[in-house]
């Protein structure tokens, strides 16, 4: 546990080294997320319906912001693995006495708590500019929000098991945009059967603690069933086929080629 503390700590110390001192870039995915954020809240304004404008806007704040965490966290070692190939260095990371998979997710925590600090900032410039404020009850939403990104994490491994095979997915990890958009845009109410879908079920309990003000005691057992239920399945799937993945390129030699 101690080395896993440890790895943990100075994989997200780098994570915010990297963010910090590539200003450049970090402030250039900040302003692209936020006019693409502006772009949706204008056109709701000028076509939208003027009745549900306020609505449709708080809904787009918070779709939008899940987005952003979603992509940040399903590509995150998908991009980490594809690096470390391209770089010539993945072998070094199996070579570490700290289980590979520990490092992938001591880095991918890294991340997903430095974009966690982004994500606030953008989430309040977001409700300044439209003029709309969400309800942020942290009581209600933090339980949510931890098995929300749990299963995100178990899928980020599917994509992770991906790239340690195949190496070079950057095609699939830009589609991977547009499927994660249709996993936070679209609400249950309007296709059910999503729910089956990783993270969604999360995604739309945060949206109506955010929107409709709901608290914990308003959910039914059938929504925390799902909720559970959908990040202990993509949990294993994620982690078995990682595991499926790291076994077999390593019987088959494939860590050292690009």
């Amino acid at each position: 546990m101690t080395a896993f503390w440890n790895v943990l700590r100075v994989n997200t110390l780098m994570e915010y080294v990297e963010l910090k001192r590539y200003k450049a870039n970090t402030i250039s995915l900040l302003l692209t997320f936020y006019i693409i954020f502006v772009a949706m809240m204008f056109g709701i304004q000028v076509i939208g319906d003027p009745a549900q404008a306020s609505t449709n806007t708080q809904y787009v704040i918070v779709n939008y912001i899940f987005w952003y965490f979603g992509m940040m966290t399903l590509q995150s070692i998908g991009w980490t693995i594809s690096d470390e190939a391209m770089k010539g260095t993945l072998e070094q990371l199996f070579m570490s006495p700290v289980k590979p998979w520990k490092i992938l997710l001591s880095r991918l925590l890294g991340t997903i708590f430095n974009h966690f600090v982004l994500v606030i900032g953008l989430l309040f410039l977001s409700m300044v500019t439209a003029g709309e404020w969400l309800n942020l009850n942290p009581v209600s939403i933090f339980p949510i929000l931890v098995l929300t990104l749990a299963g995100m994490i178990g899928t980020s491994f599917i994509v992770a098991g991906m790239a340690l095979i195949f190496k070079q997915i950057n095609a699939f990890l830009q589609i991977l945009q547009f499927i994660v958009a249709g996993l936070t845009f679209v609400p249950l109410s309007v296709a059910p059967y999503m729910v089956a879908a990783p993270f969604v079920k999360g995604v739309d309990m945060t949206r109506q603690i955010m929107i409709n003000g709901y608290t914990l005691a308003d959910f039914s057992m059938s929504d925390y069933a799902w909720l559970i239920g959908n990040t202990i399945v993509y949990g294993i799937i994620g982690f078995t086929f990682y595991i499926a993945c790291e076994k077999h390129a390593m019987k088959k030699g494939l860590l050292g080629h690009y």
